[in-house]
């Protein structure tokens, strides 16, 4: 005896449930999308003038390790209260990754020439500058742990910078501070 509220769902079921959330979420994102430029793209460009360059502007939404979600901002757009304005500096979209040894950041910074791209680490922070006729980009990133600025290696293709960094050992801190002595 089967109960009633029991329903066999098939696969195809399965499916069409995520079309159709897939759907609900696209047509939320352009609403939200023509919500953004009515209030804030339109108004920021007649109130600055001209702008030079692409207006670039994104979000990311991630999931925390607390299950919360993280709202990430990137691109040019720049909210001031109410208002948004457009800068002629792109924040390229970011990602760091910690591994048990390093950590990576891979930013996105399209049409650049790999010479016209700077970068510093100072203090846990990495910070990326690049800069060309037509493009700017600026990013300070914090990173998630101490890491050694010498063995820094970047790779740059097709518009994607990427960085990878040794992470500092407990050993090294320890001959970097020295070494305790106990006095007998």
């Amino acid at each position: 005896m089967g109960y009633p509220w029991r329903r066999r769902f098939s696969l195809g079921d399965i499916f069409d449930e995520i079309e159709e959330t897939i759907r609900e979420m696209e047509r939320f994102v352009s609403r939200m999308m023509e919500e953004f430029e009515a209030r804030a793209l339109r108004p920021a460009i007649e109130t600055r003038g001209e702008v030079r360059g692409p207006i670039v502007y994104g979000v990311r939404i991630t999931i925390g390790p607390d299950g919360q979600p993280i709202i990430e901002e990137f691109g040019n757009v720049k909210r001031v209260g109410r208002k948004a304005i457009v800068e002629e500096t792109v924040e390229p979209l970011v990602d760091v990754i910690e591994e048990k040894d390093k950590v990576t950041v891979i930013a996105e910074v399209p049409g650049v020439d790999k010479d016209k791209i700077k970068i510093r680490v100072k203090d846990n922070k990495l910070i990326i500058k690049a800069e060309d006729k037509d493009r700017k980009y600026y990013k300070e990133i914090e990173l998630p742990a101490e890491v050694k600025p010498e063995t820094a290696k970047a790779r740059y293709k097709n518009g994607i910078l990427e960085i990878t960094f040794e992470k500092k050992t407990k050993e090294k801190e320890e001959e970097e501070e020295g070494i305790e002595v106990k006095v007998e």
